[in-house]
């Protein structure tokens, strides 16, 4: 068993072993329960002339975002079997939307809500992150230059700590 946690260490997933580091998941057991909330985004650059097609359901795979909207929400739920130190959230609601940046960036945002003893920061970015690939996946028969630029938590509300909000989103 590792030892009990270094206040110093704001690493609270690695303790101190008789090994030496060690990770661990955090022990959560003693924090109330609030309401949490956070908010991340996925950017998808797409091929110039693409984006409206995508975003009027004309994709070569069927409606590209409301099977990325599915593909999200199922990940998110599912975030503790892709991120291996996290706990797994009763959540209260996920929420994704998209939205055309810059004439070919499809940004996807990703909200996710719980009532519980941890953030739900992870599975806000698991489910923008999941919603991003199969953007990709669902249209990257119209060419393989097709990337995801960036995934980043915007917002996260709950818990301790309180407000967080990214001062200025890179491309904003």
């Amino acid at each position: 068993m590792s030892k009990p946690e270094n206040p110093s260490n704001p690493l609270t997933h690695v303790a101190q072993g008789a090994a030496g580091s060690e990770s661990r998941m955090v022990d959560v057991g003693a924090k109330p329960s609030s309401a949490r909330r956070a908010l991340a985004r996925a950017r998808v650059r797409l091929g110039a002339g693409t984006l409206g097609g995508v975003l009027a359901g004309a994709g070569p795979k069927g409606p590209v975002t409301e099977v990325a909207r599915v593909a999200g929400i199922l990940a998110a739920k599912r975030t503790a079997e892709w991120i291996p130190m996290c706990h797994t959230l009763a959540l209260d609601s996920v929420h994704i939307e998209f939205e055309e940046r810059d004439g070919d960036v499809l940004e996807i945002r990703c909200e996710a809500r719980c009532t519980g003893r941890t953030g739900v920061e992870m599975e806000a970015m698991v489910g923008a992150s999941a919603a991003a690939l199969t953007v990709y996946d669902m249209t990257k028969a119209l060419g393989h230059g097709i990337s995801i630029e960036q995934v980043e938590l915007l917002e996260k509300d709950g818990g301790q700590s309180g407000l967080w909000r990214r001062a200025a989103p890179v491309g904003a």
